[in-house]
């Protein structure tokens, strides 16, 4: 999987996880770029970016993370392991 299908999969996560169909993400979107982006719904979009991908996130994992791109990039990671 590459990381234009990686980050459409996102973007339907993301839609789901704010119950917004309008939102629109790209590598650069940060927390500070959606409204409501708090740790609850951090943890909500890696519970789904798990379960969607079938990949398992380690505590390391989840502190590194700081937009969309570094998302899709450690999704990408984990999928070639």
């Amino acid at each position: 999987m590459n990381k234009t299908e990686i980050l459409k999969i996102l973007n339907e996560i993301f839609c789901d996880v704010f119950d917004d169909d309008s939102i629109k993400i790209s590598e650069s979107t940060t927390a500070a770029d959606i409204e409501n982006w708090d740790s609850l719904a951090q943890i909500n979009i890696i519970m789904a970016c798990q379960s969607d991908f079938g990949v398992k996130f380690d505590l390391n994992d989840v502190l590194a993370l700081k937009s969309v791109g570094s998302i899709a990039e450690l999704i990408e990671r984990k999928l070639r392991l």
